[in-house]
């Protein structure tokens, strides 16, 4: 449930952010409720159909061996929380710029109406199709949850809407880019324990061998079945008795998505900004 609460919250927030800022932007703009409410339900409407199409072809691809199946799974959502981390920390900002100078045209009337509801459609999209995959991953990962993983989607869902309508609403007191750093650093951790899960799907596949073996057993301080140790696992990847092949997995998996969100940011402030821009609000990876 917890892994499901983290990634949906974070995606919901990142849309509702989008579209409180050009709800803000295009206040008292007349027919602008129709069109972000048209551009929520399509979005809505597409990542469902891609969430239809996942599952068809999941259902194709048994086939190919569960074990090998739930590590493609696996690393598909290992690489795309990992770009969605580097991605976001380089491009959030831009995305809050333009989002409300779209706003802002529409409400002088140099952008038709319609900009808006496709600007609300693209990022509820967006989120919406990373969802899609991490769940996927999710669930290839520890199977048989589905009414944990629908609580907890709910409750991300929740929380999303209801920061962002705070934030909307001038009531949110945390600064934003405190937020996402967190979120960002647990994300990080849970991409690391897919890639470790999905390490130990290709063992037992055949396909990679074991590297030293069991490396340690922390099964008798805190065992994977207790409740403690259920949380570690789903959060952060905790195996009470790793393989050297699972902490190899987890340990690159980390470094290269943490090197890499430094590296784009160490980039993104070496560039100087254009003389023209204008302040944007505080945003998705700030």
């Amino acid at each position: 449930m917890l892994p499901t609460l983290i990634v949906v919250f974070r995606e919901v927030l990142e849309a509702a952010l989008v579209v409180g800022i050009v709800a803000a932007a295009t206040k008292g703009v007349a027919g602008r409720s129709f069109w972000i409410g048209l551009g929520i339900a399509v979005g809505v409407l597409l990542a469902g159909l891609e969430a239809g199409f996942a599952r068809a072809i999941s259902d194709m691809a048994q086939g190919m061996g569960q074990e090998l199946f739930n590590a493609t799974i696996l690393f598909a959502a290992v690489l795309m929380l990992g770009w969605h981390n580097v991605w976001m920390g380089k491009h959030g900002r831009e995305i809050a710029a333009d989002a409300q100078a779209i706003g802002r045209a529409v409400r002088a009337g140099t952008r038709p109406l319609y900009a808006v509801g496709i600007v609300v459609g693209v990022a509820v999209l967006r989120e919406g199709s990373e969802v899609v995959l991490f769940l996927y991953g999710i669930a290839a990962a520890d199977p048989g949850h589905a009414a944990s993983m629908l609580v907890g989607g709910l409750i991300g869902l929740a929380l999303g809407v209801a920061v962002g309508l705070a934030t909307y609403s001038g009531l949110a007191r945390i600064p934003m880019r405190h937020l996402f750093r967190v979120t960002s650093w647990m994300i990080t951790l849970l991409a690391a324990g897919l890639a470790s899960q999905g390490a130990g799907f290709l063992m037992a596949a055949g396909v990679l061998p074991s590297v030293g073996g069991t490396l340690w057993d922390t099964s008798w301080l805190l065992s994977q079945s207790s409740i403690p140790g259920l949380v570690l696992h789903t959060l952060v990847g905790y195996t009470a008795q790793p393989d050297g092949l699972q902490l190899i997995f987890y340990v690159a998996t980390i470094v290269g998505i943490v090197g890499l969100m430094r590296l784009v940011s160490a980039g993104a402030k070496s560039r100087p900004p254009a003389p023209s821009a204008q302040p944007a609000p505080e945003a998705a990876g700030e």
